[in-house]
């Protein structure tokens, strides 16, 4: 639905009352649009340590205009505070910060970045995941980079966002996959995350349709996310079939009939959904996304029975029952792709919620704990996490409430199906393998539970 406070705060007279009074003045996001070439449409800035070369040989497929900035020389044109162009795209290598000392080198790059950011900025900060060194001040250091970025995430403006990328040895090759999706309109409802990167050898054949030749499911698919899933898979290339329940037969089929895909109409809790489900894929599917999901809200004091159960058999047990019986029995391919609708209410908690907080933190859990399984067979597993995503639901919420949900981000608004279905469709690709057991939360850096 519309956010009429989006289209009063940028109008003329709206911005000037707005700033007057210090409310929040959220922006229109930047999204992708059909037809556009390159991830970032405006000019690159590259800085920092060894990764950032690495970056150079594949700069030119991101955008035609790569400036470097800082005490190490790239071979690309300096960028100047003050005079040089606003910057759509940052890129900050502190992958090689080992000492509490050498923190200050992100105070020294990004403080003069800051009053030359394009509208609908992209940043992205790369470093070497602490866990994985054996220096306990290079370890400190680098965690030291969540809390610098998660901050100054919250501090941009005009629609800017700003993500952590931790590089594992050997996923230096992936870093294009990344920073495509990353610097690109694609994540415009993604700020404050750290994501870690895996070597992944399966790579993309044609960026115009990284989703080619494979063949995706999608639970839910008839309306809303699952339907704007769906879309966008089908936008990149996949063969996409279309799941729903009965009572949802003819959206699903006007679905169908508008993306030339198929469609299975199925109750994903019956005894049986597993083996009907298997039959209607005998070719194996290579993504798999379990976007199927119920809410039955009620305090636990007034928790029925029924209301419980109905939210954990959907929303839990049907991906767990599936997932297993299409891994078992050989229909997800090797190198697949799953992907587990969570929520920011599995991961900070809602009240009247306990039902489905517990049933998405579920999924996260399921993630984490099917990745070092399937990691053998080439498979990723991955979780996303929407915040306040504008839908037909969200659109009943009480007016106070979907206000509040709206403007305590540090967006300011609520996002899109589309951005979920951004962030699905890169989990999607064959490179994403990359990613693996982690939880990517969409929610414009949710003030909570952040």
């Amino acid at each position: 639905m519309s956010d009429r406070y989006i289209d009063f705060a940028n109008s003329s007279l709206g911005h000037r009352l707005v700033a007057a009074i210090g409310l929040p003045s959220p922006v229109r996001l930047e999204r992708w649009q059909a037809g556009r070439l390159r991830p970032v449409e405006g000019a690159l800035l590259i800085g920092g340590g060894p990764l950032a070369a690495k970056i150079l040989p594949f700069g030119n497929k991101l955008t035609d205009a790569i400036y470097s900035y800082g005490p190490e020389p790239l071979a690309a044109p300096a960028w100047i505070p003050g005079h040089g162009p606003k910057l759509k795209a940052v890129v900050f290598d502190a992958s090689d910060l080992q000492h509490t000392d050498q923190l200050k080198q992100l105070r020294e790059f990004f403080q003069p970045l800051l009053k030359n950011l394009d509208h609908s900025a992209h940043l992205v900060i790369l470093g070497r995941a602490p866990e994985g060194l054996s220096d306990p001040f290079a370890a400190s250091a680098q965690r030291a980079l969540e809390g610098f970025s998660r901050s100054l995430a919250k501090e941009l403006r005009s629609g800017g966002v700003l993500q952590l990328l931790y590089v594992g040895d050997g996923a230096e090759d992936q870093l294009e996959g990344a920073l495509r999706f990353f610097l690109s309109p694609k994540s415009a409802y993604i700020c404050g995350q750290v994501v870690r990167l895996e070597a992944c050898a399966t790579p993309v054949e044609d960026w115009t349709r990284p989703l080619a030749g494979r063949k995706a499911l999608v639970t839910g698919a008839a309306r809303g996310i699952g339907a704007s899933i769906a879309e966008t898979l089908a936008r990149d290339g996949a063969e996409v079939i279309l799941l729903d329940v009965p009572q949802a037969k003819a959206d699903l089929e006007a679905l169908a009939a508008r993306l030339s895909a198929r469609t299975v109409v199925l109750d994903i809790c019956a005894e049986d959904a597993a083996s009907q489900l298997i039959e209607h894929l005998p070719e194996g599917l290579d993504i798999l996304v379990h976007n199927a999901g119920i809410t039955r809200d009620k305090t636990l004091a007034n928790m029925t029975p029924e209301y419980w159960d109905a939210v954990l058999a959907v929303n839990l047990n049907a991906p767990q029952v599936l997932t297993k019986a299409l891994l078992d029995s050989g229909t997800l391919h090797d190198n697949a792709r799953i992907v587990l609708l969570a929520s920011i209410s599995g991961i900070a908690g809602n009240r009247g919620q306990t039902n489905y907080a517990a049933s998405k933190a579920g999924l996260i859990g399921l993630a984490q704990a099917w990745a070092p399984l399937l990691k053998e067979r080439g498979i990723s597993i991955n979780a996303v996490a929407p915040g306040f995503i504008e839908t037909q639901m969200t659109a009943h919420i009480p007016f106070a409430l979907r206000e509040a949900g709206r403007r305590m981000s540090s967006l300011g608004q609520g996002g899109l199906p589309q951005d979920v279905a951004e962030a699905v469709a890169w989990l999607g690709q064959p490179g994403s393998g990359a990613v693996s057991g982690q939880a990517l939360r969409v929610c414009g850096q949710s003030l909570l539970g952040a």
